[in-house]
């Protein structure tokens, strides 16, 4: 099967896919497509970046212009959840690519935006709901949809949802879906939490995996820098200096930092703009398309930009701030070397964050490449001689001691089983 036709997608959006320049099927749509296509609930493996959202979204559509039927007020054929405003409205784009010219109607409720007008066009009914949870759950508190006639539904990067704390709003959307219909959830990793949700929410599902957790592009070149934390802004400023022609994304690890660092690099000379939570939506649209068309060169963002975000442009990324969630480095590195090109990750190391360093290297099975700065020293006294780790050879450490952060009892309830038989439906997968 080397084509999208072999896979078993009809003709209508074989065409979209061809005036999209499409022509082959990454790994996980190779293995989603079939099987999805028939029905069958998928657990898909994948970082964003694999093609994942057109594994979900070909056979979806395909299935629902099957179908066809009139369309009920309030009504929602098909959900697909996504964590973040960015994921869901990139997510929204993707469908209406492939829909132009049919009859389904795609909707899209985020927050951030007037819940007013989601709700007056919700109100004719969708064939397709692209929407993040929270949304989501003041819509249905408000009596503004149903979802009773769900007969789809997808969830994308699932194990970011539950790192958000969405687990009790998945729950609640549940109760309300049909026990009958055809679930799809693609996450990046596996944890123990999502192997439960996973276990009881799907039915006899297919699993499909392309490049898994740990799993770095070939073509992202991985630098760190050993550097105290009062001298990051300087290094930081002169490392941009150097492309200044060139799309770089800069994430901090807060909202408030993130901030701090946009005018830091403002001052410095560069056109820069932010994205984080405390963001209006139109604000997080306009900061994207001005990054996107490449009006500003920098995005400083939190980790709502790690995952989904495709803008192929995009040269460098740099961990400001390393994330304290490991996998999440992986994530935010994907921002860079997409559709084939060549990307750079530049990584940050001060002495507070030796422990998610080591946790990133334990994800990634290896060391980064050191560009400037000795491993594990004091920096001017910074870290005691205790803290100190030799280095094995000039980029490799002893790993001997290494160890990921503590992890906390998993306070997860597995819900009740009896609804869906084997595999229960009482909460969503995220």
């Amino acid at each position: 099967m080397n084509s999208f036709e072999d896979l078993g997608v009809p003709q209508n959006l074989l065409s979209k896919l061809s005036a999209q320049g499409i022509t082959e099927p990454t790994p996980i749509q190779h293995q989603a497509i079939p099987k999805a296509l028939e029905g069958r609930d998928i657990l898909g493996l994948a970082q964003t970046g694999t093609g994942k959202t057109a594994a979900f979204v070909l056979p979806l559509l395909a299935r629902v212009l099957k179908i066809g039927g009139k369309r009920e007020k309030k009504s929602v054929q098909s959900l697909i959840l996504a964590p973040t405003r960015e994921l869901a409205s990139q997510i929204e784009t993707t469908v209406k690519s492939f829909i132009e010219g049919s009859h389904l109607r795609v909707r899209l409720v985020v927050g951030g935006v007037s819940i007013a007008g989601q709700i007056k066009r919700l109100s004719k009914g969708s064939d397709i709901l692209v929407a993040t949870p929270g949304r989501l759950i003041d819509l249905i508190d408000r009596n503004a949809l149903q979802l009773g006639d769900t007969k789809f539904l997808v969830l994308d990067e699932a194990d970011q949802m539950l790192d958000l704390g969405f687990i009790h709003s998945l729950r609640k959307i549940a109760e309300l879906l049909p026990v009958e219909r055809q679930t799809m959830l693609f996450s990046a990793t596996m944890p123990k939490k999502m192997s439960e949700l996973a276990e009881n929410f799907l039915r006899e599902p297919i699993r499909v995996e392309a490049a898994p957790s740990g799993k770095v592009a070939d073509k992202i070149a991985q630098t760190i820098h050993f550097v105290s934390k009062q001298d990051k802004n300087k290094l930081l400023t002169d490392l941009l200096a150097h492309h200044k022609g060139e799309l770089s994304i800069v994430f901090s690890r807060t909202k408030h930092g993130a901030e701090k660092l946009l005018k830091v690099i403002i001052n410095s000379g560069f056109s820069a703009v932010s994205i984080h939570g405390n963001k209006s939506q139109g604000q997080r649209q306009r900061a994207l398309k001005a990054f996107r068309t490449g009006e500003n060169k920098v995005l400083v963002a939190t980790d709502v930009a790690a995952r989904g975000l495709d803008i192929p442009l995009v040269k460098h990324v740099y961990n400001f701030d390393l994330p304290n969630v490991a996998e999440n480095y992986v994530h935010r590195i994907g921002r860079t070397a997409r559709a084939g090109s060549d990307g750079c990750a530049i990584a940050f190391c001060s002495s507070e964050e030796i422990s998610e360093l080591r946790a990133i290297q334990k994800v990634l099975g290896a060391s980064i490449p050191v560009a400037s700065g000795k491993p594990w020293v004091d920096f001017g006294g910074e870290i005691g001689a205790s803290k100190k780790l030799k280095p094995r050879s000039k980029n490799r450490w002893n790993r001997k001691k290494f160890s990921g952060p503590s992890k906390k009892k998993n306070s997860f309830s597995t819900p009740n089983k009896s609804h869906r038989g084997k595999t229960g439906s009482s909460a969503l997968v995220a």
